[in-house]
């Protein structure tokens, strides 16, 4: 049960145009969507849980939001389709391999050049809504005002709720004061930032259900907590560029449990360029070509472009890739270089063996040519995802060898969403 994982990121989610009267100090506050802008937001999250009192575990969660404005209404108001995934490494697993690429929610919604959302029940993401929700009016440093927000909690697991769990809660926002600091999609630029500061406290008291003496799962009654969150705003460029936060969100249930998520965050907000185009995918192909790559096939698809290097040789029976294959993902990389967006390396086996034995050697498999790739500075690990397939997603017959070849595979995915 994770109620802070991926809130960290999502009060942030699509900020776009911050702009500013030329002629005064004051800066009026807008969202402002355009038709077609594509960005992603990433969130690490360092948390620890307790249950009943006792420590549960402590995890390095990261998140990952990708979006796409599709349509900007007659009012400013624009429409969001979003994918968010979190992914999780705890003290009780294997926390130096690399982030795992996890569960998806697709969302799509409306928002408006305030900031406040119109959202379907039936999506449960993102976790924290209006926030923040921009004054009415121009602000200055040492401006303060007060907006109402709610966070959405996925409980459908843990307390069989089938749809979001809502705290509400009113936001202070103080604009703090202008600062000069780097930009997170240029590491060299530097930027005047807008610094705002966001506070809320949660004191809610869960609806009794009618039937709750016939009830035999348990249930929410009672959430506290808080947050403290600073945003820098990119004035210029018109979107937020980072933010962090630190947190507490302690939870009753009916049967009397108590859960006690505590910890800090940190994110980013980037723009990016979908790189599934025809344009890419022929540019890419001559690259394969010139460099001579043999086995490597490329396609594009709607999460992204997909650099598939068939026959893959490792150490028999193990994720050790051979020298030959790392010659290759040399070249691969050095491709890469010139699309800056998050990598999925994804880990195929041919049939042969159990399905839990294929499984965990295409997860391994996936790991060992993700660190290759971290090593040579291709990404950071926060900016690599790795996936297993085991022997499921077969692209040639297994009845031979020629075929068992092409199954025997990892595809690395610049991805778009």
């Amino acid at each position: 049960m994770k109620f802070k994982t991926l809130c960290s990121i999502f009060l942030i989610f699509i900020s776009f145009q911050l702009f500013s009267k030329s002629d005064s100090t004051e800066k009026f506050l807008r969202f402002k969507f355009k038709n077609g802008d594509n960005y992603r937001v990433l969130s690490t999250v360092n948390e620890t849980v307790k249950v009943n009192g006792r420590l549960n575990h402590v995890a390095e969660i990261v998140n990952r939001v990708s979006a796409r404005i599709t349509e900007v209404d007659k009012n400013g108001r624009g429409f969001n389709e979003a994918t968010f995934m979190t992914t999780e490494n705890s003290t009780s697993s294997n926390s130096n391999g690399t982030l795992t690429y996890g569960e998806e929610y697709e969302s799509r919604y409306w928002r408006d050049e305030r900031g406040i959302y119109e959202i379907g029940k039936e999506y449960f993401m993102p976790v924290v809504r209006d926030v923040p929700v921009l004054p009415e009016k121009a602000v200055k440093p040492g401006d303060v005002w007060t907006a109402n927000g709610h966070e959405a909690h996925d409980l459908r697991r843990s307390f069989a709720n089938n749809e979001p769990y809502k705290v509400p809660f009113t936001a202070t926002y103080t604009y703090l004061r202008d600062e000069e600091g780097v930009s997170s999609d240029s590491k060299h630029e530097k930027k005047t930032f807008q610094v705002l500061q966001v506070k809320y406290t949660l004191s809610f008291e869960s609806p009794m259900p009618e039937n709750v003496y016939e009830l035999t799962d348990d249930f929410p009654v009672s959430t506290l907590g808080y947050s403290n969150q600073t945003i820098w705003w990119d004035n210029e460029k018109g979107q937020i560029d980072h933010y962090t936060e630190d947190f507490r969100i302690m939870m009753e249930t009916y049967l009397g449990n108590q859960f006690d998520f505590t910890g800090k965050a940190h994110a980013e907000v980037t723009d990016f360029e979908r790189t599934a185009t025809d344009k890419n995918l022929a540019e890419v192909l001559e690259k394969v070509k010139d460099l001579d790559l043999q086995d490597v096939s490329v396609t594009k698809s709607e999460k992204g472009l997909t650099i598939s290097v068939e026959n893959i040789q490792f150490k028999p029976d193990s994720a050790v890739l051979l020298e030959s294959e790392k010659q290759k993902i040399k070249k691969i990389a050095k491709i890469i270089e010139n699309y800056p967006n998050d990598l999925l390396i994804s880990g195929h086996t041919a049939l042969a063996g159990t399905p839990e034995s294929c499984q965990q050697l295409s997860e391994e498999r996936a790991d060992s040519v993700a660190k290759y790739m971290i090593q040579l500075g291709v990404r950071d690990k926060y900016h690599v995802f790795t996936q297993g397939f085991g022997s499921r997603v077969p692209i040639a017959s297994n009845a031979t060898e020629a075929g068992k070849a092409k199954n025997r595979r990892v595809e690395i995915t610049i991805l778009d969403k």
